[in-house]
């Protein structure tokens, strides 16, 4: 075949129309083979499909979140009361809230010169030609002056810095944790909308706002006061609050909506779980703290309080589904697939698999033509009466 009569074969082909045929095979194997395949289908639907997924409900997974906290609670330090108001940062926030348990202060700090840190990488020194002026390093305090002075009261020296005095590593204060922030609660709320149902839920019932100032969280008696428990936090992700105090750490407050309106909407309650997010084996960046400082004058000079703070801070991370019965599953396309398995195995594997291709397929165009049937017409003149009658010869 030439590849003009190729192309024109296919030209032609391309425009040829195929219609299903229906063809009982009486084979007990391949009709086994062929129920199996169709209780595996159906069973996949029936069990995985509509039972464990539920792929008949439309899914939204990407809500929009609104998230607003709050914490609330007085301690007492020595002589002196603590209230959130310094133990809180910020004190309104949104998905992200920390308190203070501990607190190493360095007080009146003051703009000037003083002794670099021994820690610091050659910041050790015998003359002041160790020293160079006006060199900066990244892991100290200031700019060295270039003189070589006594560390404080101590024989050794070290190179002398301009910078906030006295450093924070030889003059800090450390304070008592403040135990009694285990009281302290974190008032969360926290709304959702599925944009694609237009739902709109929150995580406090209306109309009872006056309950919350009273009510603790709990999941069965008391599922609609978001009010937790600092050491409630604490004991749900599996940490002591006495190593919390000490050296600080990262907790995340998960919410989970996971809403089905098919059933009754009242049912669609948040669910919370805690859990530590940041490392704590032993290592230099476990634990959670930051700094920051008071400033004030006394006799015509700016001081400051520098404050080194531990603590917890809360990370609020919210998921949410949303499920609602929205489409119909057509799994007719699916089960039809069984009749091509099995038809595949029929044409390739059974031993009569010629004898069922030339039963399956036919080419109309192919069919031999039967030859037209030849109208005999009989004329008769005179009697219209037969030669016979009767049988028996006139």
């Amino acid at each position: 075949m030439g590849l003009k009569e190729f192309f024109r074969e296919f030209f032609l082909g391309f425009w040829d129309y195929e219609t299903p045929k229906i063809m009982v095979v009486k084979n007990r194997t391949l009709g086994v083979i062929y129920r199996i395949v169709q209780f595996l289908v159906i069973t996949y639907f029936i069990w995985y499909v509509f039972i464990s997924q539920k792929a008949y409900q439309d899914i939204e997974t990407r809500p929009e979140s609104s998230i607003y906290t709050e914490m609330r609670g007085v301690g007492i330090l020595g002589d002196n009361v603590r209230d959130t108001t310094e133990y809180v940062r910020p004190s309104e926030g949104g998905d992200v809230i920390s308190t203070i348990l501990r607190r190493e202060v360095t007080y009146n700090q003051i703009q000037g010169t003083c002794a670099e840190h021994y820690s610091v990488p050659s910041a050790n020194c015998t003359t002041d030609a160790d020293c160079v002026q006006g060199e900066m390093d990244f892991d100290g305090h200031g700019q060295r002056t270039g003189r070589c002075v006594p560390y404080y009261n101590h024989t050794f020296k070290t190179c002398e810095i301009k910078s906030w005095c006295p450093i924070e590593e030889f003059a800090a204060v450390r304070e008592p944790p403040l135990v009694q922030a285990i009281n302290f609660t974190v008032y969360i709320k926290n709304s959702i909308h599925f944009p694609k149902f237009k739902v709109l839920r929150g995580n406090i019932k209306p109309r009872k706002p006056k309950k919350l100032l009273k009510c603790h969280y709990h999941p069965n008696t008391n599922p609609y006061c978001p009010v937790f428990r600092l050491g409630y936090i604490a004991e749900q992700a599996r940490e002591k609050f006495s190593e919390l105090c000490q050296t600080g750490g990262v907790i995340g407050v998960f919410i989970n909506w996971k809403c089905d309106f098919d059933v009754d909407p009242s049912e669609c309650i948040p669910s919370y779980s805690f859990r530590r997010l940041d490392l704590r084996k032993n290592l230099p960046s476990s634990g959670y703290h930051y700094r920051f400082a008071k400033y004030y004058y006394k006799d015509g000079y700016e001081y400051r309080s520098l404050i080194k703070a531990y603590g917890i801070r809360l990370d609020v991370i919210v998921h949410g589904q949303h499920k609602e019965f929205f489409i119909f599953i057509n799994c007719s396309f699916s089960v039809h697939q069984c009749s091509i398995i099995c038809d595949w195995i029929m044409l390739t594997f059974i031993d009569k698999n010629e004898v069922y291709s030339e039963r399956k397929f036919d080419d109309a165009s192919k069919q031999p033509r039967q030859p037209p049937a030849t109208e005999i017409i009989l004329t008769s003149f005179g009697s219209t009466h037969s030669d016979l009658s009767d049988g028996v010869p006139l």
